[in-house]
């Protein structure tokens, strides 16, 4: 039977510049260990983090900074802000949303624009797709993070542009790892879906048409965290790989001795 979800302490904050927060301790693995509490976070990006973000973040011991962005998303957004101390690693995925042209409709377009893109299922089409291409595609840069927290990388922070796909995919890969239940890992994805960590949509036409319900359902599929998603990417595992075991080992090039490592690093003791 699957254990329920144990709630985040109630030491988490509420930074001020910083998107979709938190610690991802807590979550049980298959064989009855959790992962443990400060050793994997995850959030949007640190570019917009206030002095007192960067004082709090500054604080967790952190080791790594995953930054999963693209060279475009930093430009859009500003680099991370340097906390002392913590190596800042650059490792771009692919994300949902890319192209200009793409970004300039959702922000700019009218109801008949969005309708002919990201209506009829096409919206959460393409997420779909692009779930499944970072699985098949990027194992390179999944093996790297995954070696690095093996290595020396723990405490890590790993985060995109809103903490929610290329993040989300990350930690995802990275808890299936060490063996945390796949219902536990949906349920930490599902929690970008909070109203205080959501990504905020910002739209050129911030009317009442701009922003009506019809066009906010519209781009739902590209700001929301939907679990068919996160289904998608595990059954391109399944598929490609025939199981996680399969995908680590051949896919990732895990040796067994480094996922003991892994799980030294981040789960409780046995």
């Amino acid at each position: 039977m699957t254990q329920h979800v144990p709630q985040v302490p109630s030491t988490e904050p509420a930074l001020a510049g910083v998107l979709n927060f938190r610690d991802v301790g807590g979550l049980p693995t298959v064989d009855g260990r959790r992962v443990r509490y400060g050793r994997l976070f995850r959030s949007g990006h640190l570019a917009r983090a206030t002095a007192e973000d960067a004082s709090f973040l500054g604080g967790l011991g952190l080791h790594t900074v995953f930054d999963f962005r693209s060279a475009a998303d930093r430009r859009l957004d500003g680099l991370d802000v340097e906390l002392p101390g913590v190596r800042n690693i650059n490792i771009p995925l692919s994300d949902p949303a890319d192209g200009a042209e793409f970004w300039h409709m959702v922000r700019h377009g009218d109801v008949e624009q969005l309708h002919a893109v990201l209506g009829d299922g096409k919206g959460a089409n393409r997420m779909i797709a692009s779930y499944r291409s970072i699985i098949r595609d990027r194992t390179a840069e999944h093996s790297r993070v995954l070696h690095a927290l093996a290595e020396d990388s723990v405490p890590a922070l790993m985060h995109c542009a809103a903490g929610k796909d290329r993040a989300g995919l990350s930690i995802a890969v990275s808890l299936l790892a060490v063996g945390v239940e796949r219902d536990a890992i949906e349920a930490d994805y599902l929690k970008s879906n909070d109203a205080h960590r959501r990504y905020k949509v910002r739209r050129g036409d911030s009317s009442e048409e701009g922003l009506s319900a019809e066009v906010m359902a519209l781009l739902n599929p590209l700001f929301g965290a939907h679990a068919e998603y996160l289904t998608a990417a595990f059954a391109t595992i399944d598929e490609i790989w025939g199981s996680a075991e399969h995908y680590f080992s051949e896919g990732l090039g895990l040796a067994p001795e480094t996922r003991e490592r892994l799980r030294d690093r981040l789960l409780d003791e046995a």
